[in-house]
């Protein structure tokens, strides 16, 4: 049924014109019909992010039925364990089986039996949804292919136009468009709240569902009346039950605290930093840096190793030192001495992205840290070096540097 008779319809397409009036129709009632499902069947019967009155109930069940995509209870049973069992074997049109598989395929082949239970025992007392199963094929071939022949017809005498394009084709392309769901916003697309599962928000998804590409979001807070949550993200259907509430039709719309999902979004933020920043080279971690001695230092530097020690870190510049912006010969005066004030400041404030180019040069840990700012907490004067320059330490020679 969703293969056969569209595809017979396509073939009549190029002997059956079709009349201006008759398209606009068939727009207006995608439109209804598609709505009908993400309003209907998904938001307000499979996830309950709002109450219905009685009338917009039976609208809903009506025209959802001409979309004809099975019954409220078959819909609502199916997207249940969809949600429960995402990406699992259990999960009716899991996307890890296939892209073509989670879009129809899950549909027109028979599946193996899952153990897949859910709880739809609250549809069973919903008078709406009882009597819309029990006549759904009923329900289904007036609503899908007899109303919008009928309108057609009595309107502007096309009934086989009316047939053809606003009720076979109309209803092929809906089921297309909700299918999209179920593929391609579980395939490609961002996943700014979690990426744990394969649920995405896809923006063309949202335009021809009239907002349910918005799936990374939904699958994050399913009970949420909204998928497309900001001022630019199209959702017609929550603008849509928006409408209702306003008309007294639909009331109670269920919407996550913007603290949660400013949360989700920062966390996944932060996940997203931390991947990136496992990516980079950051330097060695100064815990796994051996420990050197200022005596130790100044040898290796005396034995021509390019050497320099900047806030309590021995740091080898041989690879670096031609390239230095500031001259070659900058770096030299700096070698086997404390630079920690000449980098911070006293000849250059550095930039944050030498700082992470010096980070990626550390081989060793000075004992003792020879910042400048120990020597001075711990001396009040610098006079002890010129008194006495055998007791002078490492945290002296970087004073004798900056001064």
């Amino acid at each position: 049924m969703l293969i056969t008779i569209p595809l017979i319809a396509f073939l009549q397409v190029p002997w059956v014109p079709i009349h201006r009036r008759t398209l606009v129709l068939s727009i207006i009632y995608y439109v209804t019909t598609i709505i009908s499902v993400t309003a209907g069947y998904h938001r307000l019967w499979a996830h309950r992010s709002y109450s219905a009155s009685p009338t917009l109930k039976w609208l809903l069940a009506a025209f959802g039925a001409g979309a004809v995509q099975g019954s409220i209870k078959f819909w609502v049973r199916e997207h249940r364990a969809h949600h429960r069992y995402t990406d699992t074997d259990q999960d009716p049109y899991n996307v890890k089986k296939g892209l073509l598989h989670a879009h129809i395929l899950w549909v027109i082949t028979k599946q193996p039996r899952k153990n897949n239970r859910v709880d739809i025992s609250d549809l069973q007392n919903d008078c709406v949804v009882v009597l819309q199963h029990r006549y759904y094929f009923l329900a289904a071939f007036f609503m899908g292919w007899g109303f919008p022949t009928l309108v057609a017809g009595l309107g502007w005498n096309d009934w086989y136009g009316g047939f053809l394009y606003a009720g076979i084709l109309r209803s092929f392309f809906v089921n297309q468009a909700t299918f999209c769901v179920n593929s391609l916003a579980h395939w490609i697309g961002a996943q700014p709240y979690d990426d744990r599962r394969s649920s995405r928000d896809h923006l063309i998804t949202a335009l021809i569902t009239m907002g349910e590409g918005y799936h990374n979001f939904h699958h994050e807070f399913p009970s949420d009346y909204r998928n497309g949550i900001e001022w630019y993200q199209p959702d017609i259907t929550k603008w849509a039950i928006r409408l209702c509430e306003q008309l007294g039709l639909a009331y109670d719309l269920k919407r996550f605290r913007q603290n949660e999902i400013g949360k989700s979004r920062l966390q996944q933020v932060f996940k997203k930093m931390n991947v990136e920043r496992e990516s980079l080279d950051w330097g060695p971690p100064l815990s796994k840096l051996p420990v050197m001695e200022w005596d130790e230092y100044h040898d290796k530097v005396t034995q021509g190793h390019l050497l320099i020690l900047i806030g309590g870190v021995v740091h080898d510049v041989s690879k670096f030192i031609h390239e230095h912006p500031g001259g070659e010969s900058m770096m030299r005066l700096a070698l086997g001495k404390d630079a920690t004030t000449l980098f911070n400041g006293a000849v250059y404030h550095h930039s944050n992205a030498a700082n992470n180019i010096l980070a990626t040069l550390r081989v060793a840990i000075l004992r003792g840290g020879c910042e400048v700012e120990i020597f001075k907490q711990q001396n009040n004067s610098i006079d002890i070096i010129n008194k006495n320059p055998s007791l002078a330490t490492c945290d002296d020679y970087s004073l004798l540097i900056s001064s």
